[in-house]
């Protein structure tokens, strides 16, 4: 009688936990620690709990005296794994389609490039390749900022280069963005506050006409981090709202951490602020930039483009073909329509 009572007291334990990490909103605890972390791999919690409930649904088979509460277990493993498939579905699992560029559409990428490691021509190159209009370079230092600048400039497509360091200890703790010559002339916000650990930066139009463009890139939620991560993220938020904003970088979050919220879905994030996320809005929130080393569909999709409703995202894509270049971040390309 014992025996059993603490069998179904552990299921409801791991019952409960499984909830909690696969829907942590419904309990607003998104930004919990542990929670906080394993909802940004859902993919990869899914296919570690497949393995687990085959696992135990084995050993059930030989292990008579302890059949119903290995194969209890079993059932929750698959059933945590089907509910995280089943949020990623509706996220998106990558549309790569994009339509021919009109003559109106920005292009907008975004790659944390850890320190500068892949190099300055394997950036220029996708720069080019993409026809990138705005540039967002976290961890990329403002002599590899300028360096790119002038390499792409000799091949057509000046820019302007912004960048901002909390210091020189290392280059994660630089952030630059580079911008098309032809959307004109910007200038740094340094009036609006900025992140804690990390920099990030907001670039206004001199003449007031454009695009307000910020480049973020708030701090991980690892332990010890977890209150600036927070703070960062509602930074994010109060920054991201207005007319015609695009922000771009490395978030460190995911749809589960946003906070703009889909009436529709009931408690999928969208986005911050004012501001909707490309990836979500594309059929590609769930593809995962972050880390190189894992497929794609096991990633975390922390490295983002968003929009103001006043911006039509025309398409995204998550650019795997640099996952070899020394970034443990995958480059992220949006397509845009200012209306």
């Amino acid at each position: 009688m014992i025996r059993r009572f603490l069998a179904a007291v552990i299921l409801v334990g791991v019952g409960s936990a499984l909830l909690v990490i696969a829907w942590p909103s419904l309990f607003g605890l998104a930004e919990a620690p542990v929670v906080a972390q394993l909802v940004s791999v859902r993919a990869l919690t899914a296919a570690l709990a497949v393995g687990a409930a085959f696992t135990l649904a084995l050993v059930a088979m030989l292990w008579a005296a302890a059949r119903r509460f290995l194969a209890g277990l079993a059932l929750l493993a698959m059933l945590f794994a089907l509910v995280n498939v089943a949020v990623l579905s509706t996220r998106g699992f990558g549309d790569e389609s994009f339509p021919t560029r009109a003559p109106a559409e920005l292009s907008v990428l975004t790659w944390n490039t850890l320190g500068d490691a892949p190099g300055v021509d394997r950036i220029v190159d996708l720069v080019i390749a993409e026809q990138a209009d705005i540039v967002v370079l976290p961890e990329t230092s403002q002599e590899t900022a300028v360096a790119i600048a002038e390499a792409t400039r000799v091949q057509g497509r000046p820019m302007w280069v912004y960048s901002f360091a909390f210091d020189y200890v290392a280059k994660a703790r630089s952030t630059s963005i580079l911008v098309s010559v032809d959307l004109g002339e910007y200038s740094v916000d340094d009036e609006v506050g900025n992140t804690s650990v990390l920099p990030s930066m907001v670039l206004r139009p001199v003449d007031g006409s454009g695009p307000t463009i910020i480049g973020v890139h708030p701090v991980a939620p690892i332990p010890g981090e977890l209150e600036n991560w927070r703070t960062d993220l509602r930074w994010v938020e109060s920054v991201c709202r207005g007319e015609q904003v695009i922000l771009a970088g490395d978030l460190n979050a995911t749809a589960d951490h946003f906070r703009v919220v889909d009436p529709a879905a009931g408690v999928a994030g969208l986005g911050f602020g004012d501001c909707l996320n490309a990836g979500l809005l594309t059929g590609n929130g769930a593809v995962g930039t972050w880390p190189t080393r894992l497929p794609p569909l096991l990633g975390a999709p922390i490295d983002h483009v968003f929009v103001t409703p006043d911006i039509t995202v025309t398409g995204m894509r998550v650019i795997t073909t640099e996952d070899g270049s020394g970034s443990d971040h995958r480059p992220v390309v949006a397509r845009l329509i200012l209306e």
